[in-house]
């Protein structure tokens, strides 16, 4: 599973945190150049790709890939 997190729309609302039914996305310790701190997938492997994330984040700024194997 590819889940990334677009800094540049990010707004560090952490929707996609409160969201997850899984606990994949936890805060950054570090700030973006937009003074936030951003989500980071701390546990894809923990993803069902349920899609929640992306439906819920109000900037378009999760992505979720499915590894083709």
């Amino acid at each position: 599973m590819k889940i990334e997190i677009n800094e540049k729309y990010c707004k560090g609302c952490d929707i996609c945190i409160y969201v997850c039914p899984r606990d994949v996305f936890v805060k950054s310790d570090k700030l973006n150049k937009k003074g936030v701190y951003p989500p980071v997938a701390e546990h894809p492997e923990k993803c069902t790709n349920c899609q929640l994330c992306v439906l819920e984040c109000p900037d378009q700024a999760v992505s979720v890939e499915v590894d083709e194997e």
